[in-house]
């Protein structure tokens, strides 16, 4: 999907340098709504093309989620493996989720925002009482337009604590205050899918690795590609080798599996390593060049300015990296034209937001 078949030098490099073990991405939708979409073969190929496996649960759907959430569970069932259904619940349709979830949903998923959801709404109590008897996930939409649900989100993982609450998008509605209490909550978890690197750094840096794991919000972006920058992302801000697998798929296999989640001790201390001046240029023209393409438009001069951040002598210590960054930009100007245009970005996207985690993380390993 997208441009996977050019970043795939990026992701695989990265697990070549993993222990053996599941990868697997908690964050995918089928599904034709909020101007993207996503078929169930789409979301094959690219859980294929990351050799993972993946949660999956409906795109909104206005008129309610019963036919959705079969049509997920149905291509869960048929994947032989590759995917695991997640019910997205709203109030009106708490009564079928037991069916669901005896019928092999392993999950739940909640949006506040799309489905208009209050978090402590006593409709939802449940939901809850379920995930917390059958030890479900529960990913909660954390996007930049909910607002603070940290009260909420306490109050029900200390009085649930069967359930393993994953809030999405790094939690950036609520990260800068509710990092100080996830030791009080050993149920609560983070996913990776938002498309900066700023907000994969803050999730690393703040929050145990045991508590984050990675996600692509596919079809806003793809497996190879978030997975990718998540695993950098963690390499970058100091996790070993282990506490990267972890991430990627290890600790949320445990809770698919209804398993105890595994304390990798605590946040880093440092990153790994500075990030130079004209690799900062280069990552934070990239991201301006990205954010325009991620509304159909083409980059510009922001991505001008990151060609020439890479341009540097061959004894600059960043000029392995940058090389890197340029292969990238310039795998964009060979294939641009060629690339099938979908959902409204434009295409090539994906190889400028590749471009951004590897500017933005020299410490991971390069193709």
């Amino acid at each position: 999907m997208y441009a996977d078949h050019l970043v795939q030098p990026w992701y695989d490099r990265v697990l070549e340098e993993l222990p053996e073990g599941p990868v697997l991405d908690v964050h995918t939708h089928i599904g034709d709504r909020d101007s993207v979409s996503a078929t169930v073969e789409e979301l094959l190929t690219a859980v294929d093309a990351a050799r993972a496996r993946a949660l999956v649960f409906p795109l909104s759907e206005p008129d309610g989620y019963r036919a959705a959430n079969a049509a997920c569970l149905d291509a869960a069932l048929r994947s032989d493996g590759r995917l695991t259904a997640l019910a997205r619940v709203v109030p009106d349709e708490v009564d079928g989720l037991e069916a669901l979830l005896d019928a092999g949903a392993r999950g739940i998923k909640l949006h506040l925002s799309s489905d208009e959801l209050d978090l402590a709404d006593p409709l939802l109590e449940p939901v809850f009482a379920i995930a917390d008897e059958r030890r479900l996930p529960v990913v909660v939409h954390a996007g930049p337009e909910v607002d603070s649900v940290r009260e909420t989100v306490l109050e029900t993982c200390t009085r649930r604590p069967g359930l393993r609450m994953v809030l999405a998008h790094c939690a950036m509605s609520d990260l800068g205050r509710l990092h100080r209490h996830v030791g009080d909550v050993p149920n609560l978890f983070f996913d990776t899918s938002w498309w900066t690197p700023a907000h994969l750094m803050a999730l690393f840096r703040l929050v145990p690795p045991g508590r984050v794991l990675a996600a692509s919000d596919l079809p806003y972006s793809t497996p190879v590609s978030w997975l990718m920058a998540t695993a950098r992302c963690a390499w970058q801000a100091g996790l070993d080798r282990d506490q990267v697998a972890s991430v990627l798929g290890g600790q949320a296999t445990r809770l698919l599996e209804g398993r105890e989640p595994l304390d990798l001790g605590g946040p880093p201390e440092r990153e790994a390593r500075a990030v130079g001046p004209f690799l900062e240029v280069a990552s934070t023209n990239l991201l301006a060049a990205l954010e325009a393409m991620q509304r159909g438009l083409y980059p510009e001069v922001p991505l001008t300015v990151a060609r020439h951040a890479c341009d540097v002598p061959s004894d600059d210590p960043d000029a392995p990296v940058l090389a890197s960054v340029l292969r990238l930009l310039d795998l964009y100007e060979e294939h641009r034209e060629r690339l099938q245009r979908r959902n409204g970005f434009t295409p090539g996207w994906d190889l400028l937001s590749a471009a951004s985690v590897v500017a933005r993380t020299p410490a991971a390993p390069l193709p």
